[in-house]
């Protein structure tokens, strides 16, 4: 299939250099060869291979070629200024792409020698919305079961999409981790991410999880954001005005892998609706330059509301999920009266959609397949 992404790279690559970054295994380096097919003299060049990384410090790629991939590159020394410099001394006819996973994400939240010279596309694991618009099976069940990444859920059976997950999980825990930061507890940590399965969607108490695994609040907040920083987990802030007081607050916790999430219906699907949720709001910062962000609602008293799209700061549509209740939400009515916010309520298994009091009760897969991406 060709990825929702592809043409937006495309146009991008003839501005800047592209810096594609996401989970291992969402089908980064498949695109980036993908995107090669446009290219009659393109080069993929991986840090991993001895091969490739002789070439790559050498700089010894043939004059004419037109598009350069960088995969892994993360891993050299120093890599931003080498890119800084291979982009600011290249031909003008040549295009620089960058693949990577965790770090590349990382170092693109600091300031660096890159400022300016790029556009950053971030490839999460596959949609309701970017199956349909690549014109594949869209079926949500599927996705629940199965997840979004694309190897599992086009896998010809459950089995070999629970062999893949199996395989990915303890190549995450037992690699990738290692890239960000040491760990002398892996086991501790393994434990943090097994108590995580069981409480997606409820706000995380950091004290809690430290009682839990009998290590600090401060280890377990580190253990959660090295596993954000591989692509396993992302969390999800309460709105503030003040973003300071919303990151002090407690963050609820997603996985980007659907198919992981340990518990009841209501909770797969909701993290289904948060990943789906976090996707378009990448989509809407990568591709379109606006100032989206995804938080959650919750009050001094308790009452919460599951999700809040916010554009430019201010809430712009209010999200309740529920996998079968038909009937709105006490919290969401009193969010409403209150704030006046567009409020929608998603139901998995929703028989018919209405609108009651200015709150529209909608199926949750066509809403789904309807955002950006």
């Amino acid at each position: 299939m060709i990825r929702a992404q592809k043409n937006i790279i495309l146009n991008d690559l003839e501005k800047k250099i592209v810096l594609l970054v996401g989970p291992r295994q969402s089908g980064k380096t498949w695109l980036a060869k993908d995107i090669a097919k446009s290219f009659k003299n393109s080069l993929y060049l991986n840090y991993d291979q001895i091969k490739d990384r002789k070439i790559i410090h050498d700089q010894s790629w043939l004059d004419n070629t037109d598009l350069l991939i960088f995969d892994e590159l993360h891993k050299m020394d120093d890599w931003k200024n080498y890119i800084k410099g291979v982009f600011d001394t290249k031909p003008e006819s040549m295009r620089i792409l960058v693949t990577g996973s965790a770090r590349l994400d990382i170092y693109d939240h600091v300031g660096d020698s890159l400022a300016g010279r790029y556009f950053r596309h971030r490839l999460l694991p596959l949609s309701l919305s970017e199956l349909r618009q690549c014109a594949q099976d869209s079926n949500i069940d599927k996705l629940l079961e199965r997840g979004g990444f694309p190897e599992p859920y086009f896998a010809s059976s459950i089995t070999e999409a629970n062999r893949w997950r199996l395989q990915y999980i303890n190549s995450l825990l037992s690699t990738d981790i290692f890239e960000i930061e040491a760990i002398h507890d892996l086991r501790a940590m393994r434990l943090v991410f097994d108590l995580l399965r069981n409480r997606v969607g409820s706000p995380i108490s950091y004290q809690s999880l430290a009682e839990d695994v009998c290590v600090s609040p401060t280890t377990i907040k580190k253990y959660i954001q090295i596993l954000e920083a591989v692509f396993i987990i992302f969390s999800v802030t309460p709105y503030s005005r003040n973003i300071a007081r919303s990151l002090l607050k407690e963050p609820k916790i997603y996985f980007f892998d659907t198919a992981l999430v340990q518990g009841d219906d209501g909770a797969k699907f909701e993290n289904l609706v948060a990943l789906s949720l976090l996707k378009h709001v990448h989509a809407k910062v990568d591709c379109n330059a606006q100032e989206y962000a995804l938080h959650y609602l919750r009050t001094k008293d308790g009452h919460e509301v599951d999700f809040a799209l916010v554009n430019n700061q201010a809430i712009e549509t209010m999200i309740e999920v529920k996998l079968s209740d038909e009937v709105i939400s006490k919290t969401l009515r009193k969010f409403k009266t209150q704030y006046q916010y567009t409020a929608i309520q998603l139901v998995k298994n929703l028989k018919k959609e209405y609108q009651e009091d200015g709150i529209q009760v909608l199926k949750a897969e066509k809403f789904l397949e309807q955002l950006f991406l």
